[in-house]
């Protein structure tokens, strides 16, 4: 596959399979110990490089990787939108779970966040799309420290969006009210 990170997935997928067919530890079961273990060791380096690399979150975080960075590294602020949405939605939380249960404020509460957890959502897809933009940067002719500061604001608020729809979905799991209004 070429050093690239717009993958196409049926390639990536196909070249999976005919690698794992390939190194399968069944075609070594009578082979030497030492072949048998390279060939274990080998399915399983595959099949992690094939998850970082299907997943486009993780490849994005292994580019880095690959290019000397760390996803932290010089990037210690978080957007102030992002910071006042973490701040709004956990009010929101602390709000639902602290009405009385089967009141009418806490069935309207749970509405709120049920609400939030779409747009919450939303937003996470619009970072996604983002993130297939930034790729396809990367790929034409990239200007690598802008477009290496893009990455890490997109993954920064993507891991932003992933803990905190996290953190709504297990309120709702805590609050008897929201599960009646996701089911």
């Amino acid at each position: 596959m070429p050093r690239k990170l717009t993958i196409d997935l049926d390639a990536l997928e196909r070249r999976y399979h005919e690698l794992s067919r390939k190194l399968h530890p069944d075609r070594f079961a009578s082979s030497a110990p030492r072949v048998r273990d390279a060939s274990l060791r080998a399915t399983a380096t595959l099949t992690r490089s094939y998850r970082t690399l299907r997943d486009p979150i993780a490849r994005g975080l292994y580019w880095l990787e690959l290019n000397g960075q760390k996803l932290a590294e010089n990037n210690k602020r978080v957007a102030p939108e992002l910071a006042e949405l973490v701040f709004e939605v956990q009010e929101q939380l602390t709000e639902m779970l602290d009405a009385p249960a089967d009141s009418g404020a806490a069935r309207e509460r749970a509405s709120q966040v049920v609400a939030r957890r779409a747009e919450l959502q939303a937003t996470m897809d619009e970072k996604l799309a983002e993130l297939d933009r930034n790729f396809a940067k990367w790929d034409q002719t990239p200007d690598e420290k802008i477009l290496t500061a893009e990455l890490k604001s997109i993954l920064s608020g993507i891991a932003y969006l992933r803990t905190l729809i996290r953190d709504v979905d297990r309120a709702l799991e805590n609050s008897k009210t929201g599960e009646n209004l996701t089911s």
